[in-house]
């Protein structure tokens, strides 16, 4: 029997078990006491969200491995707001530097109900409105997202990952996880 993990990750928390640069920085290991559990992917430093952790080699590889290209969903909140023109961008796929992403699930959606403060709250400007996106993709290069939205010109405020495959972050509040026995 093999344990999934389901981490709501809070900002500023490192997606590793161990502080390797001695910093004193904030790592799973100050949430997560199931043993023998490590992460099947990962979500960087500055984002929220769905992080899955599994003892079961094979099932960390599939969910990991870009070649499987199991969808995720995330919610971005973005400065300003995109014209329909940009987000077709977006969904037909953005050059970046390392190549041409693959197209993208991406629409306007109202800030999520379930949304929790974050710590410290994200920089707004009075003179700039933002807005909220769900984006759905089949890859993950790396800050992915992040690099999209800046190419169309509107930067990432705040990033939560939503689902990854069939698990979402419903009911785990941030910083809490629940455990799912297979």
């Amino acid at each position: 029997m093999s344990n999934i993990v389901l981490f709501n990750k809070p900002f500023n928390v490192l997606s590793q078990f161990t502080d390797t640069s001695h910093t004193g920085v904030t790592t799973l290991s100050h949430y997560i006491h199931t043993k023998g559990v490590y992460a099947a992917g990962r979500l960087d430093k500055d984002s929220e969200g769905l992080l899955l952790l599994t003892d079961d080699g094979k099932l960390q590889h599939r969910i990991a491995n870009p070649k499987n290209k199991m969808s995720k969903t995330y919610w971005a909140q973005v400065e300003g707001i995109p014209e329909a023109q940009s987000l077709q961008q977006l969904r037909d796929g953005i050059l970046l530097k390392d190549g041409l992403t693959l197209p993208a699930r991406v629409k306007r959606i109202d800030p999520p109900a379930q949304l929790w403060p974050r710590t410290p709250p994200i920089r707004e400007r009075k003179a700039i409105p933002d807005c909220w996106l769900e984006i759905t993709l089949q890859q993950g290069k790396n800050r992915q997202v992040r690099r999209m939205t800046a190419a169309i010109g509107h930067p990432t405020l705040r990033l939560i990952r939503y689902r990854i495959g069939s698990w979402t972050i419903d009911g785990i509040a941030p910083g809490q996880y629940a455990v799912i026995h297979r």
